[in-house]
C-alpha cells in the first residue's frame, strides 16, 4: 500500500535531507524517467560540507502520488524554477542530472539564464545524449499509446535502475510502467534547436556516461557553453552511477569541480 503525504511550497517539489544553511553553494539534482529522489538526498553525506544537496521530485511520485503526472517539460520547468528561484538568486548553485533529468536540468538551466540572467556555476549531464542530437527527434516518434507494458518492463530490465525484485511486485511495476511512459511522455515536448542561438551557457560543462551505454553526440555538449567542457566515461552501463565506486568518483568530482568555481 502507498501512502502520501500533503506538503506545500518548497516542501513539496524539492527534498533535502542536510540541510546547510552555510554552504557556499547548492548541487540540484534532477533524476531520471520514473526516478526518485532517494538516490541523490544521500549524496549530501558524500559531498563536502561547503555543498548543500537538493533533489527535484516530480509530479505523480512518492510524496506526491496523489497528483497528476506532468503534461509537458514547460510546466514542470515553470513549477521547479517558480519554487527554487529565490534560493537561486540568494547563493551560487550548480545542476546535476540524470538522462531525463539531464535533459529537464537544461530546460531549466536556459529558462533561468533567458529569463533571469541567472545560471549555474557548472552544469553536469550523466547519461545522455547532446539535448540537440537526432537520437533527441527520435524519441519523439515513439508512440507511447503503442508501447505495450511488457515491452516497457523488458526496457526498464535491459537498462538496469530498477531492482528486481519490484518488478516482481505487480503493483510497484505497473506504477514503474506509468511513470516511465508519462515521463516520456513529458520528454517528447521538450524542444532545444541549437541552429537559432549561439552557445547559451559560460559555465563549465562536465558530461559522465557508462562504457556501455549508447548515447549519440555526447561531445555535442561541448556545442552548448563557451566554457570549458569535459567528459568521462565509467565502467558500466545506463545506470553506471548506482555501482559504489563510480558514485564516489561522481562526487568527488562533483566536491572538487564546484569547490574550484572560485565561489
Amino acid at each position: 500500500m502507498m501512502f502520501c503525504f500533503s506538503f506545500t511550497g518548497m516542501e513539496k517539489v524539492i527534498a533535502c535531507t542536510h540541510r546547510r544553511p552555510d554552504a557556499l553553494c547548492r548541487l540540484i539534482c534532477f533524476p531520471w524517467a520514473g526516478g526518485r529522489t532517494s538516490q541523490f538526498t544521500e549524496w549530501s553525506t558524500l559531498l563536502s560540507n561547503s555543498i548543500e544537496v537538493l533533489c527535484v521530485r516530480y509530479p505523480g511520485r512518492e510524496t506526491r502520488c496523489n497528483e497528476p503526472f506532468a503534461k509537458d517539460m514547460a510546466s514542470m520547468v515553470n513549477e521547479t524554477t517558480s519554487v527554487l528561484l529565490e534560493q537561486l538568486q540568494e547563493k551560487p548553485f550548480a545542476f546535476f542530472g540524470h538522462s531525463f533529468g539531464a535533459y529537464f536540468s537544461f530546460a531549466v538551466a536556459l529558462h533561468l539564464k533567458e529569463k533571469y540572467g541567472l545560471e549555474p556555476v557548472h552544469l553536469f549531464s550523466s547519461g545522455a545524449h547532446a539535448p540537440h542530437s537526432e537520437a533527441i527527434r527520435s524519441i519523439k516518434r515513439i508512440s507511447i499509446p503503442d508501447a505495450k507494458d511488457e515491452e516497457v518492463i523488458a526496457y526498464v530490465k535491459s537498462i538496469g535502475g530498477t531492482p528486481s525484485e519490484d518488478l516482481h511486485n505487480k503493483d510497484i511495476r505497473n506504477h514503474v510502467v506509468v511513470t516511465f511512459k508519462e515521463d516520456l511522455r513529458v520528454l517528447q515536448t521538450f524542444f532545444f534547436d541549437k541552429a537559432e542561438m549561439d552557445s547559451p551557457f559560460s559555465c563549465d560543462i562536465t558530461c559522465f556516461n557508462g562504457s556501455d551505454d549508447t548515447l549519440q553526440d555526447v561531445q555535442a555538449w561541448q556545442e552548448l557553453t563557451s566554457g570549458d567542457t569535459s567528459f568521462y566515461e565509467l565502467p558500466g552501463g545506463h545506470f553506471y552511477l548506482l555501482e559504489p565506486s563510480n558514485e564516489m568518483f561522481l562526487t568527488k568530482h562533483i566536491t572538487r569541480c564546484i569547490e574550484n568555481a572560485g565561489l
